[in-house]
């Protein structure tokens, strides 16, 4: 008997949860009221574009149309990828179109002052000591790699400084020479298509050693 009226008292339980869940109604959420004209609808950072890895979200605005008389032009060079991203968000909505390239580039670091290589590490010693009894200070000989038995008489950033250095050393009857330092980087290149009127320069905050070159329009 106590198991058939637990199974009615089941039973009747599982009959008023279905009756509640059919007959109960889901609360209405009012529509948010509508914006104003010029306003723009708030977006989530989950819904925005990606961001970049430096966690900037960009959003370039849409190309411009074609115009009737086009003119193409390439813009550069841009040195780091920070200042080409900021050329382009600022640049697309003004033109009809926009890429970029990339190119390998030589970047000079400075000037380097040395005498040239002796025929022996003995000999490169032989010519520090000389510097020494002349009273000249801040070199070193390179024992090792394509400088060896050289010695290096200071890294300049400035030309002005470098040929001082070298002119002074030359004076005392040292060989002293002189060569640029440089090291490979990249530099970028903005190719794009917009009206006779584009000003490029106003577009990206000035110039700031960009210039622009007439290109084929494809």
């Amino acid at each position: 008997m106590m198991v058939r009226g637990l199974v009615v008292l089941l039973a009747c339980m599982n009959l008023a949860v279905a009756l509640w869940w059919a007959l109960h109604e889901v609360p209405r959420v009012a529509p948010p009221p509508p914006l104003d004209q010029g306003v723009g609808a708030l977006v989530l950072l989950g819904e925005a574009e990606p961001a970049t890895p430096d966690g900037v979200v960009e959003l370039a605005g849409l190309p411009a149309p074609m115009p009737e008389q086009p003119v193409c032009l390439s813009l550069g060079p841009f040195t780091t990828p920070a200042q080409l991203r900021a050329a382009v968000n600022a640049l697309t909505p003004r033109v009809a179109r926009i890429q970029f390239r990339e190119l390998p580039a030589t970047e000079l670091r400075g000037y380097r002052v040395f005498l040239p290589a002796a025929g022996s590490r003995e000999q490169a010693l032989a010519t520090a000591r000389q510097l020494a009894a002349r009273g000249v200070r801040d070199y070193y000989v390179v024992t090792a790699g394509e400088q060896e038995n050289t010695v290096s008489l200071g890294l300049f950033r400035e030309l002005g400084n470098a040929e001082k250095r070298r002119d002074d050393l030359q004076a005392q009857g040292f060989q002293a020479q002189l060569e640029p330092r440089t090291e490979q980087a990249s530099q970028w290149w903005i190719d794009l298509v917009a009206g006779p009127g584009l000003d490029w320069a106003a577009a990206i905050g000035g110039a700031g050693g960009i210039e622009a070159r007439e290109a084929a329009c494809e």
